[in-house]
């Protein structure tokens, strides 16, 4: 065995105890679905992992129903204590099933198990720590004494974070004395359906949290039912703008965390070593499959070739295999769907001039893969610098000046996030003030808390999940 090759280091999936198929979860039970029922695969050998049921529109009055009944009959009643101790238990509740849950993630998502069990998972069960804390101190979220919940919340999540958006958005929910019907993703079901067991394990009263799998048109219908109150979306800005239109003229509250297409800004005198790293972990993360991903590269002129030099040093190192192998750092792209938009795009990027370097892996005969990609000389008007690619692919621009790099990075429609990478602070917050994105890392990247606020402008949505922020998108003052 030479440097830098591992001998397999798989986890186990005997922690599992997966069902055959799973039903929907409506008023604390599992129930039959009245629509088509798929299976969910897994995307690294593209082999089937359960039946899942699929809901039909009777199905979505149903969940809604019962979440409404729970809403007026039971938890809007409750005390925020009380409210409390239920979000405690699920908490610890994750926290014990946690090596069960990071494998199911990275077994229906194609995520590296270190992800799963090292990022997602312990942040989950963070932001339901957080919350809880905030379930008996609403009249302190700055919506005056007596915060009122806004009643039944619909929630629709993204295949890329599973288990981590069903937290960002169940959670502050709860705590604000909100019921739910959450949607997650066709292609990946299966984390909610086992929180689903968790919250009967925590005695949830029925119908507190429904959850309802399906394909788009499920949504959509979810989305559109007149007893919903308040509406949560994270996802592509295609489907956020059909929202956002759907909903209008009605008086449902919205939130949507859309695309992006973030800047990494690395200025000459930044700490390179760090840098990469940042960078690495900016785009490549999670396959590149994060909203957030600082997919556009923009490095001073001065350090480019020294730059890119270290970065394909290191991608070099990247190990590209089974998501569930502890070695692995870039697992499985989630879908057929979503590695087709990949290599049109990646094409694209050759067709229009950029210089394309993939780094060599051995991709397996099975599943869906592609290895981690950088293209250099890229033009602020190329489709790989404008469009979301939502995968392992870089596209590095240059730039002379503060003012070019601030140009260039909000040359975008979105808005989501950014990163400023130098050894000045005054630069930092001096560019920082200066960039047209709801978060901006500074010499880090793609780091979260349950208690900082999260969201874009433009393009990339509106609203903020996270901290006291995401607690008031789901309260009404009393007055209101």
């Amino acid at each position: 065995m030479s440097f830098l090759e591992y001998a397999p280091a798989p986890e186990s999936k005997a922690i599992l105890n997966l069902r055959d198929s799973y039903g929907l979860f409506i008023d604390g039970e599992f129930v039959d679905g009245g629509g088509k029922s798929f299976h969910t695969i897994s995307p690294a050998d593209e082999s089937p992992i359960a039946e899942i049921a699929g809901a039909s529109d009777e199905d979505v009055d149903r969940a809604v129903a019962a979440a409404r009944r729970a809403h007026d009959k039971v938890w809007s009643k409750m005390s925020g204590r009380d409210r409390g101790k239920y979000l405690f238990r699920i908490a610890r509740l994750v926290q014990e099933r946690a090596r069960e849950l990071a494998v199911a993630e990275s077994l229906d998502n194609g995520k590296p198990i270190k992800e799963s069990r090292d990022v997602d998972v312990p942040l989950v069960a963070s932001w339901f720590f957080y919350y809880a804390g905030w379930a008996d101190k609403l009249d302190y979220a700055g919506l005056g004494a007596n915060p009122r919940s806004l009643g039944v919340a619909a929630q629709i999540i993204p295949w890329n974070f599973p288990l981590l958006m069903l937290a960002w958005k169940i959670a502050p929910a709860l705590a604000a004395g909100n019921t739910v019907v959450l949607k997650p993703a066709e292609t990946t079901p299966l984390t909610a359906l086992i929180f689903a067991e968790i919250l009967q394990q925590a005695d949830l009263p029925a119908g507190v949290v429904n959850i309802i799998t399906g394909a788009g048109s499920t949504g959509a219908t979810l989305v559109r039912h007149p007893d919903v109150d308040k509406v949560a979306f994270t996802g592509s800005t295609g489907v956020g703008r059909d929202i956002a239109k759907a909903i209008a003229g009605t008086d449902k509250k919205v939130t949507l965390e859309l695309g992006g297409k973030a800047a990494n800004i690395v200025f000459d005198d930044a700490p390179i070593d760090q840098a990469v790293e940042g960078i690495v972990n900016g785009i490549f993360f999670n396959q590149g499959h994060v909203c957030c991903a600082g997919s556009r590269l923009l490095v001073q002129e001065s350090i480019h070739d020294d730059v890119i030099d270290r970065l394909k040093q290191r991608l070099s190192t990247l190990r590209l295999g089974d998501p569930l192998d502890k070695n692995t750092d870039i697992g499985a792209i989630n879908s057929a769907a979503q590695l087709a938009r990949i290599r049109e795009l990646t094409a694209v990027g050759e067709a229009e001039g950029a210089e394309r370097w993939t780094a060599d892996c051995a991709i397996p005969e099975k599943g869906f893969w592609f290895a981690p990609t950088i293209f250099t000389g890229v033009e602020a008007s190329h489709r790989i610098a404008r469009d979301e690619v939502f995968g392992p692919v870089l596209s590095v621009l240059t730039f002379r000046t503060p003012a070019e790099a601030i140009a260039k990075a909000n040359n975008t429609p979105y808005g989501l996030s950014a990163g400023i990478w130098s050894d000045k602070g005054s630069r930092i917050l001096a560019v920082a003030d200066k960039l047209r994105a709801g978060v901006v890392w500074a010499n880090t990247f793609n780091r979260f808390d349950p208690s900082s606020p999260f969201g874009g402008y433009k393009e990339s949505g509106y609203g903020r999940e996270g901290g006291r922020h995401g607690l008031t998108a789901y309260l009404k003052g009393a007055s209101a």
